[in-house]
């Protein structure tokens, strides 16, 4: 056999070239993982402790209008400086947030603490993606995505237990000093490959730029809007003004949603509106159940904190595997994208009604979390497959716009259904009983069937590496 006939040797993640990136990519995700967790733990008890029945949905989607906001600036700075500088203002906004959310004496002053979170999250969510695609090979972008997955597996495992063992120690404030061990390591890790990152899109001219920018400000005004509205629902006086204010707000953030994400997004236009848009119904879908299963257990069925994150490690114990199912070679031989969209569709959808069940009392919780383990699965087989294919139809100067692109539009799907379940919740108040929480989960099932029906949109351009056609 003569060298022009070797095989080359397959590139891997553990190569020495490539770990320093991978892990202090996978730390800071892992950083943001057990943020989110111990948030989603915790949140409950800060509602009970701080009187802030009306602010839940305020707490959640706060962070979620930020994340809008610096969405819509991230993706062109990132592409203009390269995603070094973007890199380091959302690692030291985040620090500022944990600080904030863990000294907060009011529920206004954790919501604005959060707010701060949201925006941090959207400049290193794109930063990150940039730097994956600068330095990785492209072969290997699957498997870091579902490495992404994979770094909410110990944050998912010990992030409820771990926040509910603070909180029981010393109350949940302690519960946001804990991720910022991970910081400097994780940047420590990324610093040479940081100094080879470039700015791709500098001299790319974007048309739609500006009414993008102002239809994103738009929509997070407007998503703004509705979840600070929410508190008006608990009070009888003032439900019909809070009703019509937050109906009226998410209506418009409708409309500016369809504006600030590119053309072709709210039909599935094939190739990347179509990724975009999927993306978006795929996180509304999840959001829904997610958000609402923790607090359902602490009221419907009064659950401890650390009972109620249950849920939350399922999530991210079975989004990893079905980011790694996903990310092998086999199923990636034998299964094309649109093939693995339209699974990952079909068992959200089915396994949503597991806590649907669950809070109707019809199931019991072994089997209701079971259910949403399977959701989880398919959340876990959709992410890595739609952010790959993201990035095989756009071209590398525009990489930094797509990758905001596709976090403003999973920050859209999530707030526009966090408003939603905000606002049921205030409307219904400390009374709110299970047949509620089982119409907002089911509620969450019926979008993700869409995605299922609509995955023949999805699909890498002839020739693109690593990726299988349908």
């Amino acid at each position: 056999m003569t060298t022009t006939d070797a095989a080359p040797t397959p590139v891997r993640l553990l190569d020495r070239a490539h770990l320093p990136v991978v892990a202090g990519v996978l730390g800071l995700v892992t950083l943001a993982a057990f943020e989110v967790r111990a948030v989603q733990t915790v949140l409950p008890l800060v509602v009970r402790d701080l009187d802030g029945w009306g602010w839940f949905g305020a707490a959640n989607g706060a962070a979620l209008v930020a994340f809008t906001v610096a969405a819509a600036y991230s993706g062109r700075w990132t592409d203009r400086v390269g995603p070094r500088r973007v890199l380091a203002a959302g690692l030291a906004l985040f620090l500022l947030a944990q600080v904030g959310a863990g000294l907060a004496p009011t529920m206004p002053v954790f919501v604005a603490a959060r707010t701060l979170s949201g925006a941090a999250e959207a400049l290193l969510d794109t930063a990150l993606m940039v730097l994956v695609a600068q330095t990785l090979p492209t072969a290997l972008r699957a498997k870091v995505f579902a490495g992404f997955a994979a770094a909410w597996v110990l944050p998912s495992l010990l992030g409820p237990g771990v926040a509910g063992g603070l909180e029981a120690l010393g109350g949940w404030r302690l519960v946001f000093v804990g991720p910022l061990a991970v910081a400097l390591p994780a940047l420590l890790l990324l610093r040479p490959a940081l100094r080879r990152t470039r700015a791709e899109g500098a001299s790319v001219p974007d048309p739609d730029a500006r009414g993008r920018t102002v239809a994103a400000l738009v929509l997070a005004a407007a998503l703004g809007t509705a979840t600070l509205s929410a508190p008006l629902l608990e009070t009888p006086a003032h439900r019909a003004v809070g009703l019509a204010v937050v109906l009226g707000a998410l209506g418009v953030a409708v409309g500016a949603a369809a504006r600030a994400l590119p053309r072709g997004t709210v039909r599935l236009a094939p190739g990347v509106p179509a990724v975009l848009g999927l993306r978006l119904l795929v996180a509304a879908s999840f959001a829904g159940a997610g958000a609402t299963i923790p607090l359902m257990l602490v009221t419907v069925h009064d659950a401890s904190a650390a009972l109620a994150g249950v849920s939350l490690s399922v999530t991210g114990v079975m989004w990893a595997v079905g980011s790694w199912v996903v990310s092998t070679d086999p199923v990636r031989a034998h299964l094309g994208p649109v093939s693995r969209t339209r699974v990952g569709g079909v068992l959200i959808a089915v396994g949503a009604l597991g806590p649907a069940l669950l809070a109707l009392d019809v199931v019991g919780l072994v089997p209701g979390m079971a259910g949403w383990a399977l959701a989880a699965t398919g959340m876990g087989v959709l992410s890595p497959t739609l952010a790959t294919e993201l990035l095989a139809h756009a071209p590398a100067a525009a990489h930094g716009r797509v990758s905001a692109a596709q976090g403003l539009a999973v920050s859209t799907g999530v707030a526009l259904q966090t408003g939603v379940v905000g606002a049921v919740v205030a409307w219904a108040g400390p009374g709110i009983d299970g047949p509620v929480f089982a119409a907002l989960v089911a509620s969450g099932a019926l979008l993700a069937v869409p995605v299922a029906l609509a995955a023949g949109r999805v699909g890498s351009p002839p020739g693109t590496p690593g990726t299988v056609g349908p």
